[in-house]
């Protein structure tokens, strides 16, 4: 049964970012189905937010209801995972240019700062620390591109996105000299952003995204492979 630590935020936020965060953490796997009465018992909130919450989570697409069984978190599949990172790639690649053209000098340097915090949880190999630098540079990202439709969009998507991420950062056949060729790709990124090269920004942010697909398109290729043999 996942376990949520309440504070000052409201709670059905906070059941919210909990439940979200097991299901990217892999706590709670593909297929499980997610009891009501089980989560406002743990969560101490009352069912009905309880399935205000499991609604939201369908909407972002980590969970599906089944008929006569409730919520269950959905199963990742290789074509899922090609159509998230195809699109991410494309948005995200427009994130890197509108921020190139748009940023602050003030909001570049908090990007700098950012990727100086991602390297670092890198090196600390905290897959959970890797994954809330990462959220945090890229917000920095997309609120610099000043794109609200933008930033929607990559709102939307970002559950999901974050729990392949997840599942990239956590397999035990992830090649260590991905985490370096990430940092790289990233300081590339920095590089045009700070020379206000947007062309140059966005295809280093786009090839980012899709050297992160074929890594993980491998990674799962060797998953299928193990469970025929």
């Amino acid at each position: 049964m996942v376990s949520i630590r309440l504070n000052a935020i409201p709670l059905r936020q906070q059941v919210l970012d909990g439940i979200r965060r097991a299901i990217i953490d892999g706590e709670l796997a593909p297929g499980e189905r997610l009891r009501e009465n089980d989560l406002s018992v743990s969560s101490g909130v009352s069912r009905t937010v309880i399935r205000e919450v499991l609604r939201q989570l369908e909407t972002e697409g980590l969970v599906f209801a089944a008929r006569n069984k409730g919520a269950i978190v959905r199963t990742l599949t290789q074509k899922e995972a090609k159509d998230i990172y195809g699109i991410r790639g494309v948005l995200e690649g427009m994130a890197a240019r509108l921020f190139t053209n748009n940023a602050s000098a003030e909001q570049v340097g908090r990007l700098s700062r950012e990727l100086k915090l991602v390297e670092d949880a890198y090196q600390s190999g905290d897959v959970k620390r890797v994954l809330e630098s990462k959220d945090r540079f890229y917000d920095v990202l997309f609120e610099g591109a000043d794109s609200e439709v933008l930033c929607s969009i990559l709102k939307t998507l970002n559950a999901r996105i974050s729990r392949w991420r997840a599942l990239g950062l956590m397999h035990p056949k992830r090649l260590p000299s991905r985490s370096a060729s990430t940092i790289r790709e990233l300081r590339a990124m920095l590089r045009a952003v700070r020379a206000r090269d947007a062309a140059a920004a966005e295809e280093i942010a786009k090839k980012h995204v899709e050297n992160n697909a074929a890594a993980l398109m491998a990674l799962l290729d060797h998953e299928r492979i193990d469970q025929v043999a």
